[in-house]
């Protein structure tokens, strides 16, 4: 089979792409490489002339300072147009998401017309922010989820101006154009399969696969200082949670002293990102989601113990008995105690930590879960 896939934030496109490989498909990745986190794609669209350049640069600066208009996000645009014709003839092409192409509505019209067009099939991935999942975190009635900041007025809409430009009159008939045009819809977690229920063309939860070989697993119980991680990115600040970690890990320092070790880093590339993670015991990911993203699920596959979604949702659909994570509660007292629980008890760090490698092995497989999305391009197909 053919496959093109189309989008990449987190490396899920990247750890697909070489699922599919094993199974003897040809893959062709396309994307920007997601900005700072330069992932590797086949063919890339990453503006170069508006980032690259200083006289593009400040012009580009002073148009968005007096129009609003992202000329990183037209050039992209434009460069997608270029390359519009080695989009075509593939089995199957899936989309990261509605806004996969990461340009303006206006400029990405053209482009998805011919990918619906010259292609037998397209399926669509529930990965990310879009639409119908923002329409879901403003209306739904559960206890929290990453627009509870704005849903307090802890924060204005301007901190989630990324998020909440898919309900713009011109995100939203994007996303309905998409979704009248695919083939199935993928969800990739429990998420984004609450947020989907009822609607048809949604196929069963296909969880995201993890390439287990290119992880390191510690055989050892870990020793003081316990290492804990904490992974910012700037952009997400506020959506992951950050600020209740901080405020955690500062009443953590200042009890435990040198039991600890803590690293925090700040949008790092991919790779950089990994080498400061590969040594701690303990990751901090993310306190909103109801399940976990790549970055908590490599992290769990190296036996990290990591605080994460982890919802009775969670538990329910894979019919877990034992802890594979901790739930991360915007709740600094209740992060403060888990971390203190495994600061003293290492032995449940090291038991957490397998519980967690054996989750992703079994759920997360990277053969296991490609074979699934292959039953869907075939279904589609037919």
């Amino acid at each position: 089979m053919k496959i093109l896939l189309i989008g990449e934030y987190s490396g899920f496109h990247n750890s697909l792409k070489k699922g599919l490989q094993q199974l003897g498909h040809t893959v062709v990745l396309v994307g920007d490489g997601d900005n700072y986190k330069n992932y590797p794609v086949d063919i890339s669209t990453k503006p170069v002339w508006f980032s690259k350049y200083y006289i593009p640069r400040k012009f580009k600066n002073a148009i968005y300072t007096l129009f609003k208009i992202d000329l990183l996000k037209v050039e992209q645009g434009v460069r997608y147009q270029f390359l519009k014709s080695k989009f075509k003839n593939y089995d199957v092409v899936q989309l990261i998401n509605s806004d996969a192409l990461f340009t303006y509505p206006w400029l990405a019209k053209s482009i998805l017309q011919s990918i619906f067009k010259h292609n037998k099939s397209v399926v669509l991935s529930a990965c990310g922010d879009d639409t119908h999942f923002v329409d879901w975190l403003l209306n739904n009635d559960k206890p929290y989820n990453l627009l509870t900041p704005l849903k307090h007025k802890k924060v204005t809409a301007s901190a989630f101006k990324y998020t909440l430009k898919y309900t713009s009159k011109a995100y939203r008939s994007q996303y309905s154009y998409v979704v009248n045009n695919v083939d199935a819809i993928i969800p990739t977690d429990m998420d984004y399969l609450l947020s989907l229920k009822g609607n048809l063309k949604t196929t069963k939860l296909i969880p995201t696969p993890i390439d287990l070989n290119a992880l390191e697993f510690p055989s050892e119980l870990p020793t003081t200082p316990i290492h804990i991680f904490h992974g910012i990115s700037n952009s997400n600040y506020i959506k992951k949670g950050n600020a209740y970690f901080e405020d955690a890990l500062k009443s953590i320092k200042e009890n435990y002293k040198d039991q600890v070790k803590i690293t925090s880093t700040y949008s790092l590339p991919y790779n950089e990102y990994v080498r400061a993670n590969n040594s701690a015991h303990i990751h901090l990911d993310q306190i909103y989601s109801y399940d976990q993203g790549y970055n908590a699920l490599e992290a769990m596959a190296k036996g990290k113990v990591v605080f994460t979604g982890a919802e009775r949702c969670f538990y329910e659909h894979y019919n877990l008995q034992e802890d594979v994570c901790i739930n991360a509660k915007p709740d600094v007292a209740y992060l403060v105690e888990k971390l203190s629980e495994l600061i003293e008890n290492p032995k449940k760090i090291a038991s957490i930590g397998y519980n967690a490698k054996l989750f992703v092995s079994k759920h997360h497989n990277l053969e296991t879960v490609s074979k699934q999305y292959i039953e869907v391009y075939n279904s589609v197909k037919e």
